[in-house]
């Protein structure tokens, strides 16, 4: 096990990883976050990195990275894999006093993300449509956005993980009076609400599988081989 001794109570915001299906405020937030802090790094993905581009603009072009770019791995077709990699989690668990990790980073050409914006596929929304199918039902569970939100919760030691738009304002008014940083206690109640969140999402996944019988599943794809 790995148990840290030594934290920092305040953490500057320079890279920011940015993957979202509901996308509703970025357009405030992402721009208000660069006023803050200009040189700021946005890594993103897919429709969120396509997303960011249109709100950034020419302006915030150098300011935005694409995740496949970063971590040199084209994304899986449909979309099924883009965060899962080593470099991503390498910048997510990190601790700033741990020197194998330092260098860790520096083996990997990864960085340390200090904030992670994510939510995820709709599932109790698809599944509370009528005449849903598992099929349509099983499309609709995340992988990569938990686990992303769940890395960065973890290490709330130094990094925000952020599921919740709802909180953009006041992450902003914080970073805003802060020098740019957010406070150790931000960062554990983004991190409580983050594992809720997760928590939730997987009591949903769990529930609705335990309502459908195999013969039902079965019978909903017209081939099976």
């Amino acid at each position: 096990m790995n148990f840290v001794e030594t934290i920092d109570d305040r953490v500057p915001l320079r890279r920011v990883l940015v993957s979202v299906f509901d996308k509703r405020g970025l357009e405030g937030f992402v721009p208000a976050l660069l006023g803050i802090n200009p040189e700021l790094r946005l890594y993103s993905t897919g429709g969120s990195y396509k997303h960011l581009e249109g709100l950034l603009g020419r302006r915030g072009a150098a300011n935005l990275v694409s995740v496949s770019d970063y971590t040199g791995q084209p994304e899986m077709q449909g979309g099924l894999v883009k965060t899962l990699d080593f470099k991503i989690y390498l910048g997510l668990l990190s601790e700033a006093y741990n020197d194998d990790h330092r260098r860790d980073l520096e083996r990997a050409g990864a960085v340390a993300f200090d904030m992670v914006v994510a939510n995820l596929y709709p599932f109790a929304a698809t599944i509370a449509q009528p005449e849903v199918t598992p099929e349509r039902a099983r499309a609709n569970i995340d992988i990569g956005g938990p686990c992303m939100i769940r890395a960065a919760a973890k290490n709330f030691i130094r990094v925000a993980s952020v599921v919740d738009p709802g909180d953009y304002e006041g992450i902003l008014e914080e970073l805003a009076s802060g020098g740019g940083s957010l406070s150790l206690a931000t960062r554990f109640r983004l991190a409580r609400k983050a594992f809720a969140h997760t928590a939730e999402y997987d009591a949903a996944i769990a529930g609705y599988l335990v309502e459908r019988n195999e013969t039902e599943v079965a019978g909903s794809y017209p081939q099976i081989r």
